[in-house]
């Protein structure tokens, strides 16, 4: 058991599977999270949605507000500060953040469900960096979930056809700095992902902490270019706990660190709506018997969990 969460090299993915499919694996079975480094995605196209996300964020409340929707469950466009809460969660979340969803036709089955994306005009280069790098950490996790599919005894394209539709977010956040001496020290308060995989690219400060199996807060603050990945519930569902989905929170930085914004942009890798979370028949076993035997659309998955964190 490492005391330390890993971080890999997905490259080695194509010299050396069978040894990288093991290391995941392994991580994901003892952490639920990882690092993925040498992903080759661009550090300018890091850098240049972040800086369009922060520009969006920097503008006035009232402008912001025109992106507000309200009914839609912050599923595109803006939601103000103070209104997700974590499951079972006492106090709201210490963050504002934007929703870019996937481009898909209008006349496409999954419309009802996924809304168009709605863009700021007053950051018009925020569509653009949003979208690559929307695309780029899509593609990114479908790597990681072959090897995942791998490791678990399917085939390596078995997430494909389930996740081309996938109703996943590109999430820019805005933490804005602490100033007043009573607000709790937790920026986001404990909990676990809804979907399939997170990944998390380019947090700007430290705060990032995994709970481990021993019960203790792990800080994961990723260096250079590595983006931080990890489980969701509904993967958790699907392989029967196999991958757990676990639980991680962001708290403040101590001292004068917390007087700063902090910004972050993770990437919630979901299911397509129509996908059928049934517990996967090679993670059942007489030790670990099926945890969940009704089975449930990652449609109505996702709008349950809505709920409970306020957002529906």
């Amino acid at each position: 058991m490492s005391s330390r969460i890993p971080t890999l090299d997905i490259t080695r993915y194509d010299s050396d599977r069978d040894a990288f499919v093991a290391e995941l694996g392994a991580a994901y079975r003892e952490w639920g999270f990882a690092g993925i480094c040498n992903h080759g995605i661009p550090q300018e196209l890091v850098d240049n949605a972040y800086a369009a996300f922060q520009k969006f964020f920097a503008l006035p409340e009232e402008v912001k507000m025109k992106y507000h929707i309200p009914g839609g469950g912050g599923a595109r466009g803006y939601t103000p500060f103070g209104v997700e809460t974590a499951k079972g969660s006492q106090h709201y979340d210490l963050k504002e953040f934007w929703h870019i969803g996937r481009e898909i036709p209008d006349d496409s089955r999954y419309r009802p469900v996924m809304p168009p994306n709605v863009w700021p005009e007053e950051v018009p280069e925020f569509k653009e960096y949003g979208l690559a790098l929307y695309n780029a950490l899509d593609n990114l996790g479908s790597r990681v979930l072959a090897a995942l599919a791998l490791h678990i005894g399917l085939p390596e394209d078995f997430f494909a056809d389930k996740t081309n539709f996938g109703n996943s977010i590109l999430r820019p956040i805005h933490y804005p700095p602490i100033t007043q001496p009573d607000i709790p020290n937790v920026r986001a308060g404990a909990h676990g992902d809804i979907n399939f995989i997170t990944l998390l690219v380019g947090a700007s400060a430290a705060g990032l902490e995994v709970l481990s199996k021993k019960g203790e807060w792990v800080p994961f603050t990723s260096e250079g270019d590595t983006i931080v990945v990890n489980i969701g519930d509904m993967l958790e569902r699907l392989t029967n706990h196999v991958y757990p989905s676990t639980i991680h929170r962001v708290v403040n930085p101590p001292g004068e660190e917390a007087r700063k914004p902090r910004y972050s942009v993770p990437f919630f890798l979901h299911p397509n709506p129509d996908f059928l979370i049934k517990t996967l028949p090679s993670c059942v076993t007489p030790d670990n018997p099926d945890h969940y035997p009704e089975p449930i659309t990652a449609q109505e998955f996702l709008e349950q969990r809505l709920r409970e964190i306020k957002l529906k």
